[in-house]
């Protein structure tokens, strides 16, 4: 996993595209994150998602904005607190980079292979986001440890949307364990419903019928206005 900084300064954005035109905006963008305002990096969070995850759609721009904040997971600014909620930034970025991922989920990906046939060819923007997974998966594995419930929900969701790819089946028996724990005890159904649809992908017999039904709005972790992005920050 290349530095969030090298992502940053490599990274050509002017030349990749987003939902409104080009990415030169996008380094702005994207060092607002590191402020310890939380309000801030919570505004900035939701624009960033406008611009590289708009109406569920992966663009040029969406693979090196989405390695970037998997890189600064670990910076200090991921632990600033939201006000009201007590909970740290790290789990709105690990939550964010959820619902970016189930835009490229293989739930999503074979819905829109029905309508769209060359979805998923090689080279297309979809395939070589999705081919970031492995590389994801371990900037977001060490969190599956977090002590704070939030974090760890958040982490959980994101692995389990990664490991759909083939390299990361060995961590999927782990990961079940936490796909049950998600359905024991959380109250988010966007999230049990990826806990669920992961057990029964991986032929763990999940409890119970599917959350939430097959018309349900697209999001994952996110619905196309971000919930958790909202006020109160």
């Amino acid at each position: 996993m290349p530095p969030y900084q090298v992502v940053l300064a490599e990274t050509d954005w002017g030349s990749l595209q987003t939902a409104f035109g080009s990415g030169e905006d996008l380094p702005r963008v994207l060092t607002q994150l590191l402020e310890p305002d939380p309000k801030v990096q919570v505004t900035t969070l939701w624009e960033l998602g406008e611009l590289v995850g708009h109406q569920n759609t992966i663009y040029e721009a969406t693979a090196p904005a989405v390695m970037y904040v998997a890189g600064i997971l670990t910076h200090p600014a991921a632990m600033t607190r939201r006000p009201y909620r007590d909970v740290p930034i790290r789990a709105t970025l690990l939550g964010w980079l959820a619902s970016t991922l189930h835009d490229a989920s293989d739930e999503i990906v074979a819905r829109n292979k029905e309508y769209c046939p060359g979805f998923l060819a090689p080279g297309t923007t979809v395939a070589a986001f999705r081919e970031l997974r492995p590389m994801l998966y371990r900037a977001v594995a060490p969190f599956l440890r977090d002590s704070h419930e939030d974090v760890l929900e958040a982490a959980v969701i994101a692995a389990l949307l990664l490991a759909e790819h083939p390299a990361l089946a060995w961590h999927r028996a782990h990961l079940a364990v936490h796909a049950r724990r998600i359905l024991d005890a959380s109250s988010d159904d966007p999230n049990r419903r990826v806990a669920w649809r992961a057990l029964a992908a991986w032929g763990h017999n999940p409890p119970g019928p599917e959350p939430l039904s097959e018309e349900a709005e697209d999001w994952g972790p996110h619905s196309d206005g971000r919930g958790d992005l909202e006020p109160p920050f």
